[in-house]
């Protein structure tokens, strides 16, 4: 899915994102506020990992992202 889709919707993908990082916090979802390069940071520094696997990471999730996930309930 388009990063842009994820980023607008941004408080629905932090439920997903949850459910793949439990270690990141409300706080860690406010600073990246979105933006793919800042999540990716808050990812690799929560976990302790590179960056090329916190993008490794990242990118995997993003592939898994569908339109359900924004859909009213």
């Amino acid at each position: 899915m388009n990063w842009d889709r994820i980023q607008g919707n941004w408080k629905q993908s932090t439920e997903k994102a949850r459910e793949e990082w439990n270690l990141l916090t409300d706080e860690d979802f406010r600073l990246a506020d979105g933006f793919r390069d800042q999540f990716a940071s808050r990812i690799q520094e929560r976990y302790g990992i590179a960056s090329d696997e916190a993008e490794r990471q990242l990118a995997s999730w993003q592939r898994t992202a569908t339109h359900a996930w924004f859909a009213p309930p």
